[in-house]
């Protein structure tokens, strides 16, 4: 047993409530730590204050040499620290690995954006009233930032919040999921080496009245929510005054124009399918294929499918093992079985065991079936056929969602249409949904949605504008 503080204002702590983690996949507790109350909120809370001026004049130079060391000690510390994400979160060590190197390279762009931080010169002469005046806008720091995780990406979805937070000058109290608060558990003993001020950074696993006080405490200036559209948009209903950043996933669909090439295509989707289990928001969910190519390429995608390998996800050959707990699994399991008696045709797949749901191709489906009106966030895709492009971005576009697709096609004139046409945040061409880099704009349309992330767009979306006017 692995025993875990908490982090309150930067200082390690227990409380009286012990929190336990699971292993996913062996489904036995190797962790312990501790839940924070509204004591510890509001002791957080107190300490972030006490440091926002410091914050707020923090020169650029110390925020970048704090952010470039912090990235620099989580690659020294990769191999532990991808061990103890796959342990908390049941993600094959062949993905944690990939998401512990993500997360320094955030906070290195971070600590490169801390050197260009927006402001603008205004020329204010386009009328007789602005003659002889000029202006200057310039980005101050919004304040105190609460932040919430999920489960999928535990410590890189949380390092989307807090680099962004620190480049900008802001304090930021960091909720992890109660199932995966050890990635940033961990990353709190990298941040307290660092001359972060103390009170800058909280980590606390909150039950569930002290984390309403996160939406609710005036004092805290912004909330940054990752997870469900039906807590999302809650959330910002109940936010009052503060600003909202909302991340809330989809149904993510993919477009394979007969001028794509098959074998790229199945490839790609096979891993935005079914990587960590499809437990990530931009997972490919709905494949609409060219009728004229369908048969070709869904017996390369079943295939494919086949060969992927289950296993511990401690072990670096491991593609696909349990999912995060056995309710979700039996949710996945439900949808399915849903889906086929309504008149869905399972290709492959289909079966639970415990917390493991085998990769799952369906077809025969319609827009109503759960499978894919709402965000399975499991290993199931829906393979369908349609007749030209112009129905396929259609259908991609039928959706409350519109977060990313992904289009394979080698025309210029489809990718441009695509691009104009799809609803959502980001269209990727010849590759899925899934694809991310850090430093991209990432958002969504529709119920996937408020505002972007991506390290200079979430730098923006952690300050505000005022303007100096004054004599040219």
């Amino acid at each position: 047993m692995n025993y875990y503080d908490i982090y309150v204002g930067g200082k390690f702590q227990k409380t009286d409530i012990p929190l336990m983690v699971e292993n996913p996949f062996t489904r036995e507790n190797f962790a312990q730590t501790w839940q924070a109350t509204q004591v510890e909120l509001n002791n957080a809370i107190e300490a972030a204050l006490a440091v926002e001026n410091e914050m707020k004049y923090l020169p650029s130079y110390k925020k970048f040499a704090i952010l470039r060391q912090i990235s620099e000690e989580l690659l020294a510390n990769k191999s532990y620290l991808a061990s103890v994400l796959a342990m908390e979160s049941g993600k094959p060590m062949r993905y944690a690995i990939g998401e512990i190197e993500r997360a320094a390279q955030v906070f290195l762009i971070a600590a490169e954006e801390a050197k260009r931080l927006p402001k603008e010169f205004l020329s204010l002469d386009w009328t007789a009233a602005g003659a002889g005046k000029e202006g200057l806008v310039k980005y101050f720091p919004i304040g105190l930032v609460a932040g919430i995780a999920p489960f999928n990406f535990p410590l890189n979805l949380a390092v989307h919040k807090i680099a962004p937070a620190i480049a900008a000058g802001n304090a930021i109290i960091l909720k992890p999921a109660r199932s995966t608060p050890l990635s940033t558990l961990e990353l709190a003993k990298i941040i307290d080496n660092t001359e972060l001020p103390k009170g800058a950074f909280s980590v606390l696993p909150l039950d569930r009245k002290a984390g309403n006080q996160l939406i609710t405490d005036l004092r805290i200036k912004m909330l940054s929510f990752t997870g469900s559209p039906e807590i999302g948009w809650q959330m910002k209903q109940q936010a009052g005054k503060k600003k909202v950043l909302l991340e809330l996933g989809g149904n993510a669909g993919v477009l394979v124009s007969h001028s794509a090439n098959i074998d790229v295509a199945v490839n790609k989707c096979l891993v935005g399918s079914f990587a960590y289990s499809g437990q990530v928001c931009i997972h490919v969910q709905r494949i609409y294929v060219h009728a004229s190519i369908f048969d070709q390429f869904a017996e390369k995608f079943v295939d494919a499918t086949k060969k992927l390998k289950f296993g511990d996800p401690q072990n670096q050959d491991t593609e696909i093992s349990a999912m995060i707990d056995e309710d979700n699994a039996l949710r996945v399991e439900s949808w399915v079985k849903d889906s086929v008696n309504d008149g869905a045709k399972i290709l492959l797949g289909g079966n639970r065991k415990g917390n493991y749901f085998e990769p799952t191709i369906i077809t025969n489906t319609h827009k109503q079936m759960n499978v894919c009106a709402l965000e399975i966030f499991g290993p199931v895709v829906t393979l369908e056929k349609v007749d030209n492009f112009t129905k396929g971005i259609a259908e991609i576009n039928d959706s409350q969602y519109g977060l990313q697709a992904g289009i394979f096609t080698d025309s210029i004139d489809e990718m441009n249409y695509a691009f104009n046409e799809l609803q959502v945040g980001g269209v990727i061409i010849n590759d899925v949904p899934s694809f991310r880099v850090d430093h991209m704009p990432y958002g969504g349309l529709k119920n996937s949605g408020f505002g972007r992330e991506g390290v200079k767009y979430a730098i923006f979306e952690q300050m505000e504008p005022k303007i100096l006017v004054k004599p040219s």
